[in-house]
């Protein structure tokens, strides 16, 4: 990749090439960090590694926070019709391009094409409602609420702002925040999964094209260390995270506890129940893609499924039907499931098979 320090032309990151380095972004430009400190990023479908992410040092992640806060007043006090106009490009653009983003997706996380493709367009829903932010902005006036006493309401932001999000929805879940809080002006840092971080990279560039300020939409590349430091820096506002519950609850404890705003999202385990009368087919087929869409990696993953009365059998019977039926291989191929992220992971999801088997059920799908 190259860039400018002027506004910077959206180019297609090629997930594949062997050595190069996913850093951070600051100032609509690369910022490659002073740690040292890299962490291997790799396809799922072949296990190649494909590259090397940086991990920040707190002195990284102050210097992309320093720019979030050092853009904040002038986005602040961008008319909202200049910064609706920005929201509209980035939608355009991204609407565009939306496959490209969808293969880099497919090329670190493993999820098929097709998935990719659905998320990034579940994460334009929420851009394109962005769009109408001016509307949702406006306060409230109450007159004569008490005698001779008016009241007045109005909605400013908060400042520079962080966003932690997970390795299942590397565009998703970012565009459930940054959106919002970029057209009502906010600044921006986000920090991705180390597992799957070039979407983000992808996703500022696209925003520097859509003329979006310097300092405005930043990424901070990194583990715990950048964690901590957006939890902790008064200069970060507010936090909003998705992942796994232990980590929610350290979020939202270390975020409060230095007087931010935390909006800490914990993992979600679905349930299903189905019952009697249920059409059997259809709740098969239910289950399957709920079980399987996303490589299983989502919280829409039917975790339990209780059938009621005695349809258990019959319902497990067309389950399998269908399980035996998926092609599971590399996400750009034509997959119905593509790999679990990591090696790691897969063994973490085998080891609930063992138990499952060792606690007495029946395996009736294996391999």
């Amino acid at each position: 990749m190259t860039h400018s320090d002027g506004a910077a032309q959206t180019r297609t990151i090629s997930p594949s090439a062997e050595g190069r380095t996913i850093s951070h972004w600051f100032d609509n430009k690369s910022f490659a960090g002073t740690s040292g400190n890299t962490a291997p990023v790799t396809n799922p479908a072949t296990g190649a590694v494909t590259g090397q992410v940086a991990l920040a040092s707190v002195e990284d992640a102050r210097a992309v926070i320093d720019a979030a806060a050092a853009a904040f007043p002038a986005w602040r006090d961008t008319s909202l019709a200049k910064r609706t106009q920005v929201i509209f490009n980035f939608r355009e653009l991204l609407n565009a391009r939306k496959g490209e983003l969808a293969e880099i997706i497919t090329a670190e996380h493993g999820k098929v094409v097709s998935d990719a493709l659905g998320e990034v367009s579940r994460g334009q829903e929420v851009v394109e409602f962005a769009c109408g932010i001016a509307h949702l902005l406006k306060g409230g006036m109450t007159e004569n609420a008490s005698t001779n006493i008016d009241v007045s309401s109005i909605r400013q932001p908060v400042g520079p702002v962080g966003i932690i999000s997970p390795f299942n929805f590397p565009a998703m879940v970012p565009m459930w925040f940054f959106p919002i809080a970029i057209a009502a002006g906010n600044t921006v840092v986000l920090k991705p999964s180390e597992k799957d971080p070039t979407a983000a990279i992808w996703m500022a560039e696209l925003w520097a094209e859509a003329g979006l300020p310097a300092g405005v939409f930043n990424v901070l590349q990194g583990d715990k260390t950048a964690v901590d430091e957006l939890l902790t820096h008064p200069a970060i506002k507010a936090i909003s995270f998705v992942g796994s519950t232990p980590i929610a609850q350290y979020v939202y404890a270390t975020g409060t506890a230095h007087g931010k705003r935390v909006q800490a999202l914990g993992g979600a385990k679905n349930h299903a129940i189905v019952l009697p009368d249920a059409d059997l087919d259809l709740a098969a087929d239910a289950m399957v893609n709920a079980g399987f869409g996303s490589a299983g990696e989502r919280c829409m993953a039917i975790s339990a499924l209780v059938a009621v009365g005695d349809i258990a059998d019959e319902l497990v019977a067309k389950i399998k039907d269908r399980t035996d039926t998926l092609e599971i291989g590399d996400g750009t191929l034509d997959s119905d499931m593509g790999p679990l992220v990591t090696k790691v992971h897969r063994d973490k999801v085998a080891s609930y098979i063992d138990a499952g088997e060792g606690a007495g059920a029946t395996i009736v799908v294996d391999g």
